[in-house]
């Protein structure tokens, strides 16, 4: 029996099939550094409850301890937001206007935004829509976003900008923050690499990156760390939802 010749397949069925096979190593990865980060999280949240326990008189060390555990179930709440957002399944999407959605971004960070003075300049027109899932989208604003605000300086400025164009959503994300290193910058979508250290866990782009695709779009970076000129903007481009009347 003879082997199938590779050339017989058509190269749009082999680029599927790649990006389905970085997509099942992504989630592979994915699933193993959330019950990592998860069996941490359950030991500290135990071992605070036990302190708990113990000190029931002690009004200072239980409302400092009942401190820890909050930030303990804000991790837990945070990867259980990033796991439905990464393995949302491609059915049931709905039509997405994205000005309302990074608008939704903006208050999930509008504590820091506030603590650091940063202007916000946007331009987000009212016709962008794209079909998709609203959760993974709004997780993809709101990791960019996030991004952005850690590396703005106090009074910097965060860009967010959104038009049509060519049959496509063009979204952008930008910061005249230190910049991403050249040395680094081909590297920031790849799952657990990060420039945070203890920080960040190195999955916050590559899941940006898988969910985009899974719409059948596209992120792209640009980035300088020139005095004065410094930044990082990305961009996604995603298709634009059909008008029902094309149907």
């Amino acid at each position: 029996m003879k082997e199938p010749v590779l050339s017989s397949y058509p190269l749009q069925d082999m680029e599927e099939a790649l990006r389905e096979s970085r997509s099942l190593a992504l989630a592979g990865q994915f699933a193993a550094f959330t019950m990592h980060e998860i069996h941490g999280s359950l030991e500290a949240i135990a071992n605070l409850n036990y302190l708990v326990r113990t000190n029931p008189d002690n009004t200072e060390l239980v409302m400092r301890f009942s401190s820890l555990l909050d930030e303990q179930l804000g991790v837990l709440m945070g990867l259980s937001h990033q796991t439905l957002s990464f393995y949302h399944s491609n059915e049931s999407t709905e039509a997405i206007a994205i000005a309302p959605l990074a608008e939704a971004a903006l208050r999930i960070h509008r504590h820091k935004v506030a603590a650091k003075d940063i202007r916000l300049e946007k331009k987000l027109a009212a016709d962008v829509v794209v079909e998709g899932h609203p959760g993974a989208m709004l997780q993809v604003f709101s990791n960019l976003i996030g991004n952005a605000v850690e590396a703005l300086p106090v009074k910097g400025t965060l860009q967010l900008r959104a038009r049509c164009a060519g049959g496509e959503a063009h979204i952008l994300v930008a910061d005249n923050g230190c910049g991403i290193p050249m040395a680094v910058k081909a590297k920031i979508f790849e799952p657990f690499f990060s420039t945070k250290k203890d920080r960040g866990t190195g999955l916050g782009l590559a899941i940006t990156k898988a969910i985009v695709e899974r719409h059948q779009g596209r992120i792209r970076s640009r980035s300088s760390t020139r005095t004065e000129r410094s930044g990082t903007a990305f961009r996604i481009s995603l298709p634009l939802r059909a008008s029902k009347s094309a149907h």
